[in-house]
């Protein structure tokens, strides 16, 4: 490749065909829903917000956020809203996740995918936060989907 200064750069490339959907979703309680589940670079279980890629370069990001959070929770929402976009890795990669907030909460039942294995557990924003600031949730688009609602409520007040 050559760079903007001139210099010809040999760099890896991840090319994310579809960008990916993910979910805060908040109960009438506040409870926010995450999913635990094993992850197998990082050989451990983590806490996330429910996310999926989308079907095609073409379908909605708000429309593959609602598939997935209703496959991994079993919940429908009755109001989203988007709340941030982030890019994962642009060292070396381009995916982008539209983060939404769902609100109005409808429980059902989950539609894992064959090889998915998790559990949805929920908890007060404030936990979530403090988990964030003690390292135990890391995950990049669960750290700024949070951070995002809770700036968002901050401004609300």
């Amino acid at each position: 490749m050559l760079a903007p200064n001139g210099q010809i750069e040999e760099y890896d490339f991840i090319d994310h065909h579809t960008g990916a959907a993910a979910v805060v979703a908040v109960k009438e309680d506040g409870q926010i829903l995450l999913v635990r589940q094993y992850r197998n670079a990082l050989e451990r279980d983590t806490l996330e917000l429910p996310c999926g890629g989308r079907e095609s370069r073409e379908e909605p990001m708000e429309d593959a956020a609602r598939r997935e959070l209703q496959e991994e929770t079993g919940y429908t929402a009755g109001k989203f809203s988007k709340l941030i976009d982030i890019r994962t890795t642009p060292a070396y990669g381009n995916e982008e996740i539209a983060v939404f907030l769902a609100e109005d909460l409808i429980p059902g039942e989950q539609h894992l995918d064959p090889d998915e294995s998790l559990k949805v557990v929920s908890m007060p924003l404030r936990e979530a936060l403090n988990l964030i600031f003690q390292c135990r949730i890391q995950d990049a688009k669960t750290v700024s989907g949070i951070l995002a609602y809770a700036n968002q409520l901050q401004k609300r007040e």
